[in-house]
Order: C-alpha cells, then structure tokens, then sequence
C-alpha cells in the first residue's frame, strides 16, 4: 500500500484514484488464501458509501483532513460501532458495540477509512500470534513463522499492503514483537498519550494503543492525529511543557545505550547479533551516535516481574470472571497465564511494587549516560512447530527486550533493520523516557533508511518514501529551548557547566549577521564579553554557539545572568533569529570593542599569545 503522501497526490490528481485503492483491498481480502488477518470486515458497501462521502470534500478543503482516504485496520480489542469486539474470543462478544473508540472516531474524523478488525492473540495475552480461534497469522516472509503477537493482525495487515496503517495495543511488547517479523515499524507510545478508553484491558496500568505503519512519516503522522488527553480515560495524561525533553535529536551527536555482550541474548539464533552489530556500527559511524554500554540486568529483573509476578493478576481483573465461566472456550496457554493470577496475595502485590520502584532507582541512574537505548526488537524468530512445542518457554523468550517498557513508562518504536541470510528479517528498538515519542519516530527514521532497503514484505524502496526531518516544524519537540552564548559559556570556558548540568545540549556553532560588535566588559569574574546589536553597523560576524536546553531547566539558567547581560534577540548570517545573550548599550561605554576578533575565543586566544 503506498504511503500517505503518495495516496494523497493519487486522489489529488486522479479523481477515481480514492475507490480504485478502496475497491482493490476488498478485492483482495475476499480473494483466497490470504493470511487469517481479520476478524470481522467492516462492509464493501459501508466502506463505498465513506468514499462517496469523503469524495464531496474539495481539493482545497482536504489539508483539513490529514488522513483523508487512508485505510487503516483496528486490533479487535479496540470497540468499533456496528461491529462486535471479540478480543480474539467468539463468546466474549455481545453483539455489536454501539459506538467508536474515541481513538478510532478521531482517526475517521482526521478522514481515514476503517476496512476491518484484525486477529490476535486472545485477551492480548502473548507475543506469538497462535492462541487465536481465528487461525493464526504468519510473517509475510515465510509462512512456517510466527507473525508475533499480540497485534497479528494488525501488523500483517500493514506489511502485506492491505492497509496504510493499523492500530494494535502494546503491553509486554505486543506491538513492536510483529513489527519485526514483518519488517514494518512498531510504535509504542507512552502511557496515556493515545486514550485507551474502548479498549478491552489487557494491563489496564500499563496498556498503551500502538500504531503499526510502513514508514515513521506515516507513525509520525497518525501520532499527530491520534494523540490528546481524554478526560474520561482514568490512565489518559497531558505531558508538561518539559516532559520528554530531547535536545539530543538536533545535535550533532546523541548518546546510545547499548547492552554489554554478557547481557545481549539470542537463544541460539546466529543471524540476529551480527545484524544487530551491523546496526550499531552504523548508527555509531554514519549517524554520529556515541556509544554507551551498560549492564542490562537492572531492566531485565523488571521485566520478570511482568510474568512471574502479581501484575498477571491485572489480567485476571480484565477478565477473570469471564474467563472462570468459559474455561472450554478460552485457549488453553491463555487460560493458563490468567487463572494463574489467582495464585497473587495483595501482599504479593505491594512486595513487587516495592521492588520495582528499588530497581527504577537503579535505572534512572543508566538513564543519565545516555539519551536513548538501542536493543534487538526480539532475540530471534520462531516457527509454528517450535512454539507449539514450548508456547510460554518461548513466548517468554520473545519478551527479553520488551516487557521492561512498560512498567517503567518508557516510550519506544521497533525498526526494520535488515533482512537476514534466511529471508526473514531482523529488527531493532529505540527506546527512551516518557514522552519522547517524536523524537523517537525521527531517529528511528534516519535508522530505518540507513538499514533497510524495502517496505514491508513488498518490493518498493524505502528511499522513495519521505524523510522525517527535525527540521520540520510540524515534527520539532517544543520541549526544549534554543540559546546563543558568546562568552562565559562557550563549550569549555568557566560558566559552561550551568548548561550542561541542565542536561542542555550544544547544537551548531555559527556566527551572527553583521550588524553586531563584541565588547571586552570591564570588572567581571569570570571575564565576559558583551554583544551588542548596532543596526547598520558593517562589522563582522561574531561567533557564537547554539545550545538546546530543556524547557524545565531555562528559567533557572536565565535566572542566574547578571546585569549588564540580558536575553534578545540574536539574528544569524543564515537569516535565522534565537534567543541568546546580549549586553545592555550603557555597559559598552568603557569598554573594549573587539569586534574585529571575530569571538571571545579568538580574543581569549590573543591576550594568552602578548602575555
């Protein structure tokens, strides 16, 4: 399935081009043989019927909807009016439910178009993609592998072009476990930022909606779309202007974590650590990471407290009780992991919640070495045969790198990142705090097209896909602030640590337009130059730095600047105006102008050279 921008130059310039793509997905879905996908099919006529609908909105009027005639698929634990929510359970089922989602009314809203319900593990219970009464779903790639789960459905749907983009739910990795066996990119948002409400629990205090999608444009933008606080959603939340701070993806470097060797696990697989090492020479060759290696340990006791601890009994809270009435109707490997919560005392609970916040301590100290985490989005692929032999041994297998991000509300997106000697492909994760969902997507991206060459299972080439791009406002963090500093707080002068123990990160250097003059301020400890705008004036560009510091963290820097200085603004050779630092006009009257330096460095380095 093309991508979002294609689709909307195709309806743009073709005015068939919305049911041609509309009627082509039917066409194929009622076709034979095509992977058990769905679980219930919203009507060709019903999806006819929204083109028609969609068709009456003018050229001109469509930049209103950004998903105009984008077809899109829902996990069936999400409600969709008219049809019913099964949860990958018939008996579950009451009917059809009476109304949306409210995630999926924004997205018809935003004028995408719903084709269908995917299959999936039932009750999300699973990483695999078999414990479906709908049959299970394989990897596009090979038919004698797991699609991975929970989202089956939803990923294949993605990876074989039968939709744009599909939403799944993520909570033990549920969403980014099938973006890998089907080499699409796996979102997983931070807790609360996409509402939850409509959606059978799983972890009702830890389950996020995830987005599957061909490219992080496209994740990027139905996030865009889909994210916003719910005020009926109790798990919903509305981030601070400081949450999820990322100055580090507009710098020129940012820091990686990267497991230790000793803490890396691939249960045997051969292919998966030197694609994963690939990934990581890349990332620290061509995209300039600095790489970090940490002990993974800490993150991996949490995520054993997600299935071998009392958090199994919030599944039993989703739907215990109708489990215990319908034993002969659940399957059995679910029956097994729900009934056991059973086992959990409310002193079980307290304990483990006691232990997690012990073992966050010793993971928000990792988190201060490095700005985001790269692992292996699962250790290795399995096939029907192996998991049917050992379905919770290697269903636990396929969680080592992702059950720990949930419980420690972190945002993360699985990536493609190659395809291995057998076909199959390999993936890899980013993972950071809460929050920092976008810069995730446009990291993930740059990652995505320094490894991998198609979309998907097809055979379309990344690379004519759009780039997302920092740059770009509609895709820029506003969780930090840009500053210009001249003097004092230049990278290894005396005041520089007021910048960097704010977690602020140096962007660029480059020099301001021509109209400013530098002066050498008299009786200051440190020493410090003072910049002054003077329109008209010809003299030369002054050099400066341009840092990014953490929109929590700026009122306490600017409150530590003494009078002369003040913060204005500072126009660029390039044209671009920031905020930085300038001097009052009366505190230039006795001194120095050095101009003619071209920076304080430049002036530092003259008066070491006469003395």
């Amino acid at each position: 399935m093309p991508d979002i921008t294609t689709l909307h130059n195709l309806y743009a310039n073709d005015s068939n081009g919305l049911l041609t793509t509309i009627t082509a997905i039917y066409d194929r879905i009622e076709g034979k043989d095509l992977n058990p996908v769905w679980i219930s099919i919203i009507p060709r006529e019903n999806a006819i019927a929204r083109v028609k609908q969609l068709s009456l909105i003018t050229i001109e009027e469509r930049v209103k909807f950004p998903l105009y005639g984008i077809p899109f698929a829902v996990k069936d634990n999400i409600d969709v009016a008219t049809l019913p929510t099964t949860a990958g359970c018939p008996a579950f089922a009451c009917g059809p439910v009476a109304e949306n989602a409210p995630l999926v009314e924004k997205l018809e809203q935003a004028g995408a178009i719903l084709i269908g319900k995917t299959n999936m593990d039932q009750f999300a219970t699973g990483l695999v993609g078999t414990r479906s009464p709908y049959g299970a779903c394989a990897s596009v790639f090979n038919t004698n592998y797991i699609s991975g789960g929970s989202s089956s459905g939803s990923a294949v749907a993605v990876a074989s072009g039968l939709v744009t983009f599909s939403l799944g739910t993520d909570t033990a990795g549920s969403g980014r476990i099938p973006a890998m066996f089907n080499n699409v990119i796996g979102l997983k948002p931070t807790r609360g930022l996409l509402s939850a409400r409509g959606v059978v629990p799983a972890c009702r205090s830890l389950d996020c909606v995830s987005i599957f999608a061909e490219t992080a444009s496209d994740a990027a933008i139905v996030l865009s779309v889909a994210r916003g606080f719910d005020e009926f959603d109790p798990y919903s939340r509305i981030p601070s202007d400081s949450s999820g701070a990322s100055p580090w993806i507009i710098a020129p470097t940012f820091r990686i974590g990267i497991p230790t060797l000793n803490t890396r696990e691939f249960f045997g697989d051969i292919h998966n650590p030197v694609l994963f090492q690939k990934a990581i020479n890349v990332i620290s060759h061509d995209l300039n990471g600095e790489l970090i290696e940490f002990d993974l340990t800490p993150f991996l006791n949490v995520a054993s407290l997600l299935y071998k601890g009392p958090w199994v009994a919030e599944r039993y809270a989703a739907v215990g009780n109708f489990v215990d009435q319908h034993l002969t109707e659940i399957d059995p490997t679910v029956r097994t992991i729900i009934t056991k919560a059973k086992d959990y005392t409310a002193v079980d609970t307290f304990n483990a919640i006691y232990e997690l916040e012990t073992l966050k301590k010793k993971t928000n100290k990792l988190w201060e070495i490095f700005d985001v985490m790269l692992v292996p989005t699962a250790p290795r692929a399995f096939t029907f045969d192996e998991i049917a032999a050992a379905p919770i041994e290697y269903n636990s297998q396929l969680g080592y790198y992702t059950n720990f991000v949930n419980l420690l509300d972190l945002a993360a997106i699985a990536i493609p990142a190659g395809i291995r000697p057998d076909g199959l492909p390999f993936g890899v994760t980013l993972i950071s705090h809460a929050f920092t969902d976008t810069a995730l997507l446009i990291l993930g991206d740059r990652i995505h097209r320094s490894l991998a060459t198609n979309i998907g299972g097809s055979s379309r080439s990344l690379v004519d896909t759009p780039k997302l791009l920092s740059t770009d406002n509609r895709n820029m963090p506003s969780n930090y602030f840009l500053i210009a500093v001249v003097g004092a707080h230049l990278s290894g002068q005396p005041l520089n640590y007021q910048l960097t123990e704010r977690k602020a990160r140096l962007i660029r250097t480059c020099h301001t337009n021509q109209e400013y003059r530098l002066y050498a301020l008299k009786d200051c400890v440190p020493a410090k130059p003072g910049l002054l705008h003077v329109k008209n004036s010809e003299g030369r560009g002054i050099e400066l730095e341009i840092w990014a510091v953490p929109a929590d963290k700026i009122a306490s820097f600017i409150a530590m600047i003494p009078s002369p200085l003040s913060i204005g603004n500072i126009h660029l050779d390039d044209g671009q105006i920031v905020k930085g630092f300038l001097v009052e006009p009366s505190a230039v009257n006795d001194a120095q102008d050095i101009t003619h330096f071209g920076g304080w460095r430049s002036y530092l380095n003259s008066t070491k050279a006469s003395s």
